[in-house]
C-alpha cells in the first residue's frame, strides 16, 4: 500500500475518531471512547503488519455514518476509484448505502457512486441497473443517462445508446446529432458484416439524415458506392465531405482519384484538385497535382510549383517532395547532398502522428472517430501545419 494512501487513511481515522470521541465525550460515555481507540490501535495494527483491506474495513466501521460524515464516505470511496482500487471503493459506498437511517438524497448518491465503481471495474450489468435505478429516482438524471451511454458504448449496443441518447436530448434540450450519426454509422458497420449492404447502407444514410455535416456517413457512403461500381454517385458523396469539413480533403484524394480514373475523367479531378487548393490550401493537394505536372511538364516545372506552395505554406512533406524532384534533375556532389537532405526529411516525419484529438491532445497515425483517450466522438482530425497536411 502506497505510504500516502496509508497516512491519508489514518489521518483521516484520526480526525474522525476524534470529533466522535469529541461528540461521546459530552454525552459522559466513556465505554464508546474506548471502542473507538481499540479499533483505530486494531486498524494501524493491520497497517503496520500490511494488511490494509482489514485496515480500511476497520476504519470504515469507524466512520460513523450521519449527515456530517456521508460527504466523507463518497469523498473516500471517489479517491480509491480515482487511484484505481475499485474493490475498495465498493466496499465504502456499499458499507454507506446499507445503513438503514441513510435519507434519501444520500442513499441516491451513494449509488451513483457505486454505479461509477462498477463501471470502473467493468462489471456493466451491475452498473446499468444502478444507473437505471438512480434515473427512476429523478435525482441525478443527467448524470445517469450519461453513465448509460458509456456502458452502451463499451457494449457495442447502439439501440440502447441512441435511446438513451435521444432521453438525454429531452432531458438538456442540447443536440446530440453528431454523436447519435456515429452510433447509426457504428450500426451500419455491423449490419454490413452480420446482415446485409442494403441494411447498412439504409443505417448510414439514417445517420447522414440525423447529421448532415457527418463526414463518416458520406465517407462509408462513397467507398460502398465505389464497390460496387457507382462511380458517379461515389464522387458525389466524397465531393460533400469537402463540404462538410475541409479538414479531412486529404482522406477523399486517394478514392476521388480512383472514381474519376474509372469515369475516364481525370480532367475533372485535376480540375477539382485546383479550385481546392485555392478554397483550402493542403499540402495532400499539393503533392497529388504536382505528380500529374511531372508527367505532363517535367520535373522542373513540377519543382517549380512545389517551391511555389511550400513557399506559401511551409511543409516538410512539401519539402521532401520538392527534394525528390530537384534530385531527379541535378548530377554529381549537388545530387548526393539533396539525397542526404531527403533521407533526413524522411526521418523527421517517419514516426509523426497524422490524426490529433482536440479535446484531449491524444495523437496517433490511424483516423478514430472516437477518440481513444478521452472517448469524446467527433474530436480526432487530421494534423495541419508544418508537420501535417
Amino acid at each position: 500500500m502506497q505510504l500516502w494512501l496509508v497516512t491519508f487513511i489514518i489521518v483521516a481515522a484520526l480526525i474522525l475518531g476524534f470529533i466522535s470521541g469529541r461528540r461521546i465525550q459530552r454525552k459522559k460515555s466513556k465505554p464508546r471512547v474506548e471502542a473507538i481507540s481499540r479499533d483505530y490501535l486494531v486498524g494501524l495494527n493491520y497497517l503496520l503488519n500490511e494488511q490494509p483491506d482489514k485496515a480500511v474495513d476497520v476504519f470504515i466501521k469507524m466512520l460513523q455514518v450521519d449527515s456530517n460524515t456521508v460527504e466523507t464516505h463518497l469523498a473516500l470511496g471517489n479517491l480509491f476509484r480515482r487511484r484505481g482500487e475499485v474493490d475498495r471503493a465498493i466496499r465504502i459506498h456499499q458499507n454507506l448505502i446499507a445503513r438503514p437511517h441513510l435519507s434519501k438524497p444520500n442513499r441516491i448518491q451513494a449509488l451513483l457512486a457505486l454505479g461509477q465503481d462498477y463501471l470502473k471495474a467493468g462489471v456493466f450489468d451491475r452498473a446499468e441497473k444502478l444507473f437505471q435505478e438512480v434515473h427512476e429516482s429523478n435525482e441525478f438524471r443527467k448524470d445517469s443517462l450519461e453513465y448509460l451511454m458509456t456502458i452502451y458504448e463499451q457494449e457495442k449496443d447502439w439501440e440502447q445508446a441512441i435511446s438513451t441518447a435521444q432521453r438525454l436530448e429531452q432531458l438538456t434540450s442540447n443536440s446530440l446529432n453528431k454523436v447519435i450519426a456515429q452510433y447509426y454509422c457504428e450500426q451500419a458497420m455491423e449490419a454490413r458484416i452480420k446482415i446485409s449492404s442494403e441494411q447498412a447502407m439504409r443505417l448510414v444514410k439514417k445517420a447522414l439524415a440525423t447529421d448532415k455535416n457527418s463526414v463518416r456517413a458520406s465517407l462509408l457512403i462513397g467507398n460502398w458506392e465505389a464497390e460496387q461500381g457507382n462511380y458517379k454517385a461515389a464522387i458525389k458523396s466524397y465531393k460533400k465531405i469537402v463540404e462538410q469539413d475541409p479538414d479531412f480533403i486529404g482522406e477523399v484524394i486517394q478514392p476521388l482519384e480512383f472514381c474519376y480514373q474509372r469515369q475516364e475523367q481525370i480532367d475533372d479531378f485535376i480540375y477539382f484538385l485546383k479550385q481546392c487548393l485555392l478554397l483550402t490550401p493542403r499540402v495532400s493537394i499539393v503533392l497529388v497535382l504536382s505528380q500529374y505536372i511531372q508527367n505532363q511538364q517535367g520535373d522542373k516545372a513540377a519543382a517549380n510549383f512545389v517551391a511555389e506552395q511550400i513557399h506559401l505554406r511551409p511543409s516538410i512533406y512539401g519539402l521532401r517532395r520538392l527534394i525528390g524532384l530537384q534530385k531527379e534533375y541535378t548530377e554529381g556532389d549537388a545530387k548526393f547532398n539533396l539525397q542526404l537532405l531527403q533521407d533526413l526529411t524522411s526521418q523527421l516525419i517517419k514516426d509523426k502522428p497524422i490524426y490529433q484529438c482536440n479535446n484531449c491532445g491524444n495523437t496517433g497515425k490511424l483516423l478514430h472517430w472516437q477518440c481513444p483517450g478521452c472517448k469524446n466522438w467527433n474530436t480526432v482530425k487530421p494534423i495541419h501545419g508544418i508537420e501535417g497536411d
